[in-house]
């Protein structure tokens, strides 16, 4: 009897589980039919009007601030030769001039088809993607009400400010790009360029487009199958196993979608991998220049087939190699062969095995939702670095050191070197304290507010901070190592924020002094430049004036409530003094 009715228990706990894995299957099907068919719903909706908002404002932009581009950047390669910068001899000038017309012709073509395939997928994708997000919600009651709602006016204030970041990165970032290199002592070396090799410039940088944009179209386009069906092998195999995306039940909608859209992420790397061919191409021009040989330009056409080709075997798990030839355009052995490639901005190593090439997803295991959360964002960096500045600044505020009049001239400045104690030194006053807690805390990383660490483990995987993340270490360790003590760190703050404003730097007292020492000054004044010279170059990011912008405009606020408190104070004082 007790065995018969244990049996009878067990089945029905068996039945129970049964029932409700069932009933989980179904809840993830229904809301991956809903929200496939809601967000469609919203795509059509919004994705038009904000995918022409943001065509619309792009393209204005481009066409708008065209003159302008041309006239900053002529102006530029005719003054740089009289600048103590590098300076270019009268054949470099007429080189860079007459390859001017089909630069701006490839800018204006891509920019607008990008703005207008940009535009059309940010219109239409986010407010899909945003249906399936709302899945995530933690309240259960709401997460159909923001289904409906997530993704369409925040689409429409995306695109609007997709567009502002645009036109900073187009009016602010490249004339003070090309002020500096107008500006900056970088080297006294003349460089000059004989006139033989001007008509090698010109044929091998229209050698590499007539070239390499067709191969690395084609060898994309070949692989592209295989990169898809690779691709929803993996994810499917997530899906069934449960592994990365899949692992957490409120997310499978979401990574279903990923397996739904895989074929535009692979058309999308096509498309990447043309538009990166167009500069990859024209910089066998720079080859010419450098080596001073025709043939090593042409090499250099030829070879960077062969690393893209082998570059997409190793990201695709192909044979290793490549079946194309791969000459030498370097003057250096194999083992300290090193190119650069103009237009990615990035420097690579032959021995690294990476190369210029069609961004693509890896296809390796993904990681789950809860390990993916431990990653700082790139959005909680510039939050932090925001909030961070926002609060020094009203510090030095109260302290009178930096004054709203400070605040009002980079308001009305056109670029950051109008107004530098605002638009560079608050930054660079920022950057060192976030230094200093660093190496104080024995942080292995930075250290930032509300015991934010970004270190190597935990930053975001993005070449992008690479460029800036790894500088930002080796500089930490440069001020650990020296030591500074409280009056040489004092004597950098009034350098960073204050410049070569020798008036305003003894106008502030607070307890600096100056080395005696001339190489520790020395050292103090390489940080210092260091420093600058790093933030100005995250300045000319294209979500960094605007999101200054409003770090600024807070402090004016913080600035008038603090003079109305003091006018009210004097008021009051006053009106005792009449009483008595």
């Amino acid at each position: 009897m007790v065995v018969s009715k244990f049996s009878w228990y067990s089945g029905m706990d068996v039945g129970n589980r049964t029932q409700a894995g069932w009933l989980k299957i179904v809840y993830v099907v229904f809301a991956f039919c809903s929200a496939l068919c809601l967000g469609a719903l919203k795509g059509l909706l919004v994705g038009p009007i904000a995918g022409l908002v943001m065509i619309i404002g792009n393209v204005g932009v481009i066409l708008g601030l065209l003159p302008a581009h041309i006239a900053w950047t002529v102006y530029t390669i005719i003054r740089v030769g009289n600048c103590r910068t590098n300076r270019f001899d009268a054949p470099l000038k007429v080189a860079i001039l007459i390859a001017l017309p089909a630069l701006f012709g490839i800018w204006l073509a891509l920019s607008i088809a990008g703005s207008v395939l940009l535009g059309i997928g940010y219109g239409f994708l986010t407010p899909w993607v945003s249906a399936f997000e709302a899945f995530r919600h933690g309240d259960k009651s709401k997460r159909f009400f923001h289904c409906v709602v997530d993704g369409t006016w925040e689409t429409v204030e995306g695109s609007c400010t997709v567009v502002r970041d645009f036109a900073d990165l187009c009016f602010h970032s490249y004339p003070l790009y090309l002020k500096e290199l107008r500006e900056s002592p970088v080297s006294n070396e003349l460089q000059t360029l004989r006139l033989i090799l001007v008509p090698g410039l010109i044929v091998v940088g229209l050698l590499g487009l007539v070239v390499d944009i067709p191969f690395y179209t084609i060898i994309a386009v070949v692989k592209s199958p295989y990169m898809l069906f690779k691709g929803w092998f993996r994810l499917t195999h997530d899906l069934i196993s449960r592994e990365g995306p899949f692992l957490e039940t409120v997310c499978i909608p979401i990574a279903g979608l990923t397996i739904l859209f895989w074929p535009i992420v692979v058309i999308g790397s096509i498309l990447v991998a043309i538009f990166s061919s167009f500069f990859i191409g024209l910089y066998g021009s720079v080859i010419v220049y450098q080596e001073r040989s025709f043939q090593r330009g042409v090499a250099y056409v030829i070879a960077m087939i062969a690393e893209f080709d082998e570059y997409t075997n190793d990201w695709l798990y192909l044979r290793e190699g490549t079946i194309f030839p791969k000459p030498r355009y370097r003057k250096k052995s194999g083992s300290e062969l090193e190119y650069s490639v103009g237009g990615l901005g990035g420097k690579f190593s032959s021995a690294s095995g990476e190369a210029p090439a069609m961004l693509m997803p890896s296809l390796v295991h993904s990681v789950s939702v809860r390990e993916a959360i431990q990653e700082v964002k790139m959005v909680q960096i510039w939050t932090n670095i925001m909030k961070s500045c926002e609060i020094k600044g009203k510090e030095l505020l109260d302290a009178d050191v930096i004054t709203p009049v400070d605040l009002g001239e980079w308001l009305k400045a056109k670029n950051g070197n109008e107004a530098v104690i605002i638009g560079v030194g608050l930054p660079c006053y920022c950057f060192l304290h976030t230094l200093l807690n660093s190496i104080r805390s024995g942080s292995n990383g930075l250290l930032m507010l509300d015991d934010v660490e970004i270190n190597h483990l935990n930053r975001p995987k993005d070449k992008l901070l690479d460029w800036f993340f790894n500088p930002i270490m080796v500089l930490k360790e440069q001020i650990r190592v020296i030591k500074l003590g409280d009056n040489e760190v004092r004597l950098l703050e009034k350098l960073l924020l204050f410049g070569s404003n020798t008036e305003r730097m003894d106008g502030w007292d607070n307890g600096s002094s100056v080395p005696q020492d001339s190489l520790r000054a020395a050292q103090i004044e390489g940080i210092s430049r260091r420093m600058v010279g790093m933030v100005r170059s995250v300045s000319k990011l294209p979500t960094y004036r605007r999101r200054f912008r409003q770090v600024v405009k807070d402090l004016v606020a913080h600035a008038s409530e603090k003079q109305g408190i003091a006018r009210c104070n004097s008021m009051v004082s006053t009106s005792c003094r009449e009483e008595v």
